[in-house]
């Protein structure tokens, strides 16, 4: 949903983003091709994003931001409102607290969204198997992402036998890394 003619990229850096929605999905707009973003069309496009959707779930918000009209909107249609609970002293969690506060159902995993529009999960995959230093490697980083030089100094593993580990899991879908740090990987779990 845009604030703007479907013809704008807005921002720029997300045109590759829109032509790949475009092939695969659907762009809407209420503007006509040509209509410039402007800071006034927002609060108004957010109104048919609440009406697209069954439910609105609110990640991170200011005291005042977009994604708090949002939730309005959908309160006022009736839909369901989730809200990420945040930090106290976040600013990016105001928004989301204060929704929590005045009602909002706070979102602690998918099966809190699931469970409130009455979708039926689907089996959780058959996890493939995997070897005994692998199954170290996801007992440690259930609790907490951690960088390789840590799992070897935890596990008391070589360099090379935790790097096996590591490349086993990636392939199996089971830890993806970013930034250097390993974490489980949760995608996939509901189909």
């Amino acid at each position: 949903m845009l604030g703007c003619g479907i013809d704008r990229d807005y921002p720029a850096r997300h045109a590759d983003l829109a032509r790949r929605i475009a092939e695969q999905g659907l762009i809407v707009s209420e503007y006509a091709p040509g209509v410039e973003p402007a800071p006034w069309r927002f609060p108004a496009r957010n109104r048919i994003i609440a009406g697209l959707a069954l439910a609105t779930v609110v990640v991170e918000a200011r005291e005042r931001s977009g994604a708090l009209i949002t939730a309005d909107f959908a309160l006022e249609l009736g839909r369901e409102v989730f809200a990420v609970p945040g930090e106290i002293t976040a600013a990016l969690s105001a928004g989301t607290n204060r929704l929590i506060r005045q009602g909002a159902a706070p979102l602690l995993g998918a099966d809190d969204v699931l469970d409130a529009l009455g979708v039926d999960r689907a089996p959780p995959p058959l996890a493939p198997q995997v070897s005994g230093d692998a199954r170290r490697v996801l007992a440690l980083l259930a609790d907490t992402p951690l960088g390789a030089d840590e799992l070897v100094r935890r596990l008391e593993l070589g360099p090379a036998e935790v790097g096996r580990a590591l490349v086993e899991l990636e392939i199996a879908g089971r830890v993806r890394e970013g930034e250097g740090m390993y974490r489980l990987q949760l995608t996939g779990i509901y189909g």
